[in-house]
This record gives C-alpha cells, structure tokens and sequence, in this order.
C-alpha cells in the first residue's frame, strides 16, 4: 500500500542556528521592523549568532519588550531600539547616526518593515495606496540608501536583505497596493546588486510563507486554527506551515560571508506554497466577493 503524504519535515528545535557560533561577532545588524513579528523572528537569529542589534520600528513599547527580550538570547551582543518612521528620510538618517555612536555603523541592513492590509483594488483611495506603497518601498528605499551612501563613504563592504512577497512575480489580487511594492522592492534587489556590488554591497531578497506568530490578529490566528488543526495544513504543498526560526535561519545565510557570492537573488521559503497549481483550476471568485464586499457604487 502506498505511504500517505506526510509533508516537509519539522525544523531542529528552537535554539539550533543554521550557522557556527559567533558568526556575526562584532557585527552590527539592523532590522526595521524588528520589534513583533518576523522581523523579530530574524533578528532573534542574528542575536543568537553574537550580533549586536539595532531594531527599528514605530513604536516605543514594543521595540522595549522585544529589545529586553532579545538581550536575554543566549550568545547576542548589544542590542539598541530606535523609534522610526522609515518614510522619513531625516529620521532615518539620525537612526544611522546613533547606531553609528553606540555600536558601530551596521554591517548588515534587513529591511522588514512593511505595510499592508486586503482591498479590491477600485476601493482603495489615495492615501490607502500612497500609506503601503510609502512604507513598504519608498521607506526600504531611503533605509537601503543610507546604508549604502554610507558605506560606499566609508570604503567597507555591507550585506542587505529586503523582505519581498511572492506575489512581487505573480500579482496580488486582492493587495494591488502590496504586490506593486513588492515588486519595486524585488527590483531595488536586482538593480542595486549590479550598481553596489563593485564596492563590495551584496543584496539578497527573501520571501515569507505563511508562518504563524505571536503578533499575528486574532482574526488571522483564529483562520488558522480552523484552517490548519494540529499544526497540519493541507493547503500548503508541505502539509505544515512555517516556523519563524527558519526564515530567520535563511536570513542568516543570506547576509553571511558564506553567501558573498549571492546576490542579486530573491529567496522564497513558503514550502514550495506559491508555486502550487491545480490540475484542474478552481472557478473564479471576484475579489469583491472574497472579501465579503458589496457591488462597487463608482
């Protein structure tokens, strides 16, 4: 009889690292939006491997309890927290500067923070658009800028990693706003590779699947405990969704001296999830109607 399909293996446990002990010892690390969420999910791992830390996001409260927390890793360094609307590029720039002070200019820029939210694409208004596409490329731009003005200054090499969305190749229906940025984020990657890497500035993307968390809503985590009872998902071609460790492990990877030779490259790790097809493809459901909205009035 044939075996039943079990899935992609669990990952190693929480604590393991993907990488030797000490990898990012005496390097400097910022993460935007480091504060909930993947972004501190990442910088957990960097933390882990002996960075110091600096994590930016917008507010103070939170980036406290997850700089508390992320002290207590077992092997971090320094760890400092920064309120910081990325969409401001003074703002940034002064982030650079008191990383600058306190621990050193960073060595490795992970761009996490993003905005996002579901709308069929005729409903969403000026500032809706102008609110994501801000945050989530402008934003990556000016922070991805003076990590790289200031490191092409300063004649030292540097490691970016942008978090990007799989629909950056496929189109978002459902998060025009979103996919259009994410796209611009996935060619900052391409583009900046060639321009930057004769001065020795690698830049990676790396895509999340779904991987459940702590700062999720509830209403998303209430979807997924329906969805996926016992951890068992059987949307996902890997019949399990991800652990926040893992992405934080190919974050590692990516920034590495083990990884110097690439760049340019976006990395997915979802379980092979965005590159499920159907035999046989469903009907279609306007956006509209998924998302529980009404006839669109003009």
């Amino acid at each position: 009889m044939e075996n039943p399909p079990r899935g992609l293996p669990a990952p190693p446990p929480p604590g393991a690292a993907a990488l030797p002990p000490g990898s990012y010892a005496g390097q400097v690390v910022l993460v935007t939006g480091g504060g909930t969420g993947l972004g501190k999910a990442i910088a957990t791992e960097f933390a882990r491997l002996g960075a110091d830390l600096v994590i930016a996001g917008r507010r103070s409260g939170q980036l406290e309890a997850a700089r508390e927390e992320l002290a207590a890793v077992p092997g971090a360094g320094r760890v400092a927290a920064a309120v910081c609307d990325i969409r401001d590029p003074g703002r940034v720039a002064e982030v650079f500067d008191a990383a600058g002070a306190a621990l050193g200019l960073p060595d490795v820029l992970v761009n996490n923070a993003a905005a996002n939210f579901p709308s069929p694409a005729e409903d969403l208004s000026p500032n809706a658009w102008r609110a994501v596409v801000d945050i989530t490329l402008t934003g990556t731009w000016f922070v991805t800028r003076e990590f790289g003005r200031r490191h092409l200054t300063a004649g030292t090499p540097g490691s970016i990693v942008n978090i990007g969305a799989s629909y950056a190749w496929t189109g978002g229906p459902g998060f025009a706003h979103s996919a259009a940025a994410k796209a611009g984020v996935k060619s900052l990657v391409e583009t900046l590779a060639v321009e930057w890497g004769p001065y020795g500035i690698q830049i990676n993307g790396l895509v999340p699947g779904l991987f459940p968390h702590a700062d999720m809503t509830a209403d998303i985590r209430e979807g997924l405990a329906r969805a996926a009872p016992g951890g068992r998902d059987s949307r996902q071609p890997a019949l399990r969704t991800g652990a926040p460790r893992e992405l934080g492990w190919a974050a590692t990877f990516l920034a590495s001296p083990y990884a110097r030779f690439v760049t340019g490259h976006t990395l997915v790790v979802d379980g092979a999830n965005w590159q499920r097809r159907a035999v046989v493809s469903p009907e279609v459901v306007p956006v509209r109607e998924q998302l529980g909205r009404g006839p669109f009035g003009g």
